[in-house]
């Protein structure tokens, strides 16, 4: 039987891998879209954002932004919950799927608009629960960390 028709439960362990990094991809993508046109709306350049710890869009907008980062969160532990059969693969598909989202964001952003110019570029990181702001390293760095802390435990648990 293909794996199209198979339960998800028969899945390998590396099919939902791939679904999930394909998941966490696209939504990266969707992700940097909106802050894109975030920044286009409220004129907005990415290093307005860095040039001191005040936010540069209104603060009436904060709530919203940090709504949509919880949901971003959401999102994320959903798929791992379907991905995941035991706690371990679950933990282990939402690293992979916020290191996978984080670095896939920072790409689509430099491929629609060449920001950021460097990993030494300074970004807002988070506005949850308040503003959190670092070079793009930093984020870059804890992701690839996640995917192959991942890996490892994915690779360990695959049998279950």
């Amino acid at each position: 039987m293909s794996s199209w028709g198979q339960r998800r439960s028969e899945w390998s362990p590396w099919s939902r891998f791939a679904g999930v990094v394909v998941y966490a991809a696209a939504m990266a993508h969707v992700e940097a879209v909106v802050v894109y046109y975030l920044r286009k709306l409220l004129v907005v350049q990415p290093w307005q954002l860095v040039t001191s710890q005040h936010l540069a869009f209104p603060h009436r907008y904060l709530h919203i932004e940090q709504s949509r980062e919880v949901a971003t969160i959401i999102m994320l532990v959903a798929v791992a919950y379907l991905a995941g059969r035991t706690p371990w693969q679950k933990f282990a598909y939402f690293i992979l799927a916020f290191g996978v989202w984080d670095i896939g964001y920072y790409v689509s952003l430099r491929i629609m608009i060449g920001w950021p110019t460097s990993l030494l570029s300074r970004d807002l990181l988070f506005l949850t629960p308040r503003p959190w702001w670092g070079p793009v390293w930093l984020p870059v760095s804890v992701s690839v960390g996640f995917i192959a802390g991942a890996v490892l435990i994915i690779w360990r648990t695959r049998r279950a």
